[in-house]
């Protein structure tokens, strides 16, 4: 498949499956390298505990201290591993537009779901025509008719929302290939206002939270960080919704009940050490700094907060 001309028809990419994402973490080695076998082994694992797919190489999984040599053979390792690439949803958003392009290239040549592309983030308070500009000119450069481009909604880190006008100004050029918002905001009324202005957008939940409201209102689900540790009660949530039974309220309140166990908690550190108590593999609990892993008082108290939460 080669480039398509700019405003072309295409006949579209396939999208994700609905359901249960895990915004996956990254195992690492000494000295901060990834750690391909673990990581493998921990997506087989969400996979095999009620996960519909997983997302790579987001926040949660620290994509922004990786190189992009990482994230290729990390991709790489999945298809190794036999992953079924049509679950995962893979990021490839950097600040160097290049970086974004040969990321999306490799995903797309994989044959994944999705990519998640976040905006550009370093420069704040950027126009709607740089952003615009900065979409139009990856997607442009990759030019297959299969990708897949999904929005990462997350000012709460990147500081740069997306605008309604501007999902619409790329949803009008690129129709076939600009499918799905990842909400991140925390804001279940944004989540409405995406959905009710772009419904043909498939939208994910940032957070478990909102899994069940998103699914209420056409949402397709959720990819979040949380999921990493509490992927059976997602979905549980997700399979009650589905077949329409009584008690997905209870349910959902369960999921909610752990997702604000963990909140008080530095989120990937604290993920990263419950993973480890998991699996009793100690490398688990480092994460690339800046950021820090919690130190002993804090795991005796993130612990505590869990037990009986989370599943052990």
């Amino acid at each position: 498949m080669g480039k398509s001309k700019r405003g072309e028809s295409q006949e579209g990419a396939a999208t994700l499956p609905d359901g249960v994402f895990a915004a996956s973490l990254t195992p690492l080695q000494e000295g901060y390298a990834v750690d391909f076998g673990l990581l493998k082994q921990h997506v087989l694992w969400l996979l095999s505990n009620g996960c519909d797919g997983v997302a790579l190489f987001g926040t949660t999984g620290e994509a922004n201290s990786l190189s992009n040599t990482e994230r290729m053979v990390g991709l790489d390792a999945m298809m190794e591993a036999a992953v079924a690439p049509k679950q995962l949803l893979v990021g490839t958003g950097s600040c160097a537009a290049a970086e974004t392009v040969a990321l999306t290239r490799h995903a797309v040549h994989h044959g994944v779901g999705g990519v998640l592309v976040l905006p550009p983030f370093y420069y704040k308070n950027p126009s709607d025509e740089g952003l615009f500009a900065f979409y139009d000119h990856v997607i442009q450069e990759v030019g297959e008719s299969d990708l897949a481009v999904y929005l990462y909604h997350i000012p709460p880190v990147s500081q740069i929302p997306f605008s309604h006008s501007l999902v619409e100004r790329l949803l009008k050029r690129y129709p076939k290939t600009v499918v799905g918002v990842k909400d991140s905001g925390g804001d279940f009324a944004h989540m409405q206002s995406i959905r009710t202005a772009f419904p043909e957008l498939q939208l994910f939940a940032g957070t478990e939270r909102f899994l069940l409201d998103v699914l209420r209102i056409g949402g397709k689900g959720c990819i979040s960080a949380t999921v990493n540790v509490s992927s059976l009660q997602a979905a549980r949530v997700y399979s009650a919704w589905r077949k329409n039974q009584e008690g997905s309220e209870l349910l959902q309140a369960e999921l909610t009940r752990m997702r604000r166990a963990l909140e008080p908690f530095p989120m990937i550190p604290a993920l990263k050490a419950l993973a480890s108590q998991r699996t009793g593999v100690s490398s688990w609990r480092s994460p690339c700094p800046p950021l820090m892993p919690l130190d002993s008082d804090q795991c005796e108290q993130l612990f505590q907060a869990t037990e009986g939460v989370l599943p052990r």
